[in-house]
């Protein structure tokens, strides 16, 4: 296997009307670049996407799950290894197998969120059905730093209580941004009581959303071999976690507002790259945002520029080892006339190099 294996996702991506991912103020969530105002799509709001996609369609044994309620979920798999312990019990010792692994509680709920796996969670439970009355800290943590799940590999997790126990994120995930300026707009709204008589003139209710209209360049990158690291050198389960990535972040959408603006689109030009020198995020593109001339849009001028933007990198690093393209970009690599095609000779690729 190569010393590094870098894949490196770009996508462009037309959204509508919409609020996906709003502030503290219900306004949808913006950055200065280039100047100008941007549309933006935070990272964390993505990778929640990703996560809900992940189990949509992957064995939930694989996954983990993020939670101040570790308590109640080890107590839960527990009682189900134990049938004849009441909850109670398996409440308490389930705390008694975190507070030894050093992750605090209070009132049986951690104190921070933790990301924990699902084959993690039974060898836990096992593990402290046999060994109740003399539970180890150096077996505890060496059972939550093994055994990692598809998701906490590719996240990481930050247990600041106990960083033995932190897991280093092998994915990164930019905040997506719109390729050209945005002007926010407001949709007035009202709603009719059904039950008003006829005669009665006036609203139910009436209010206003913010929402902005955009074509998004939206990156991310995986370290394939500290992914192979984090799943223990299990090649199977790493070329699972990749295509489960790639297609969770080509086909996941941000939930925000989705009933009001039913902005369900898919992108408009993918480009998967694989590289042994370093990850290359393409935003350069479009620090000097994109124009729409006579009404024609924003899509044909931002694929113009990422694939310019592409060639030019070379200046800096290495060629790519690979590269495949589906959508509205050709040129570049091999281009597919689908995702799944894409995949197929992604997985291959990636089987020669690990």
């Amino acid at each position: 296997m190569q010393n590094n294996i870098y894949v490196d996702l770009h996508v462009l991506q037309t959204v509508p009307p919409s609020n996906m991912n709003r502030d503290d103020t219900g306004s949808p969530k913006t950055a200065q670049y280039g100047g100008v105002t941007r549309a933006r799509v935070s990272s964390q709001s993505w990778k929640k996407a990703m996560r809900d996609y992940f189990k949509e369609h992957e064995d939930k044994e694989t996954l983990g799950i993020r939670t101040k309620k570790i308590v109640q979920s080890l107590a839960k798999v527990i009682m189900e290894k134990e049938p004849s312990m009441d909850e109670k019990s398996a409440l308490n010792l389930a705390e008694a197998i975190f507070n030894k692994a050093k992750i605090s509680t209070k009132d049986q709920e951690a104190k921070a969120l933790f990301f924990l796996g699902g084959k993690q969670r039974e060898k836990l439970a096992a593990y402290g059905l046999e060994h109740a009355d003399d539970l180890q800290t150096k077996e505890l943590q060496s059972i939550l730093n093994a055994n990692q799940s598809i998701d906490v590999a590719l996240f990481g997790r930050m247990a600041a209580e106990a960083p033995e126990l932190n897991v280093d994120a092998s994915s990164q995930v930019a905040h997506a941004i719109s390729t050209h300026g945005i002007t926010p707009e407001f949709d007035f709204f009202t709603a009719v009581d059904d039950l008003t008589s006829d005669d009665q003139a006036g609203a139910g209710m009436l209010g206003t959303v913010e929402y902005n209209s955009s074509t998004l360049y939206r990156y991310a990158n995986v370290a394939v071999h500290e992914l192979c690291f984090q799943l223990g050198d299990n090649k199977e389960a790493v070329m699972e976690a990749l295509k489960l990535f790639v297609k969770g972040f080509v086909l996941s959408l941000p939930t925000g507002k989705i009933n009001t603006f039913a902005n369900q689109t898919l992108p408009n030009a993918l480009i998967v790259s694989i590289r042994s020198d370093r990850p290359v995020n393409l935003v350069s593109a479009f620090e000097n945002p994109v124009k729409s001339r006579d009404g024609d849009g924003y899509v044909a001028e931002s694929v113009f520029r990422l694939k310019a933007e592409f060639e030019k990198i070379n200046r800096f690093a290495e060629p790519p080892i690979a590269t495949f393209t589906v959508g509205d970009v050709e040129g570049l690599g091999e281009d597919k006339e689908s995702l799944n095609e894409l995949l197929e000779k992604f997985g291959e690729t990636i089987d020669q190099l690990l």
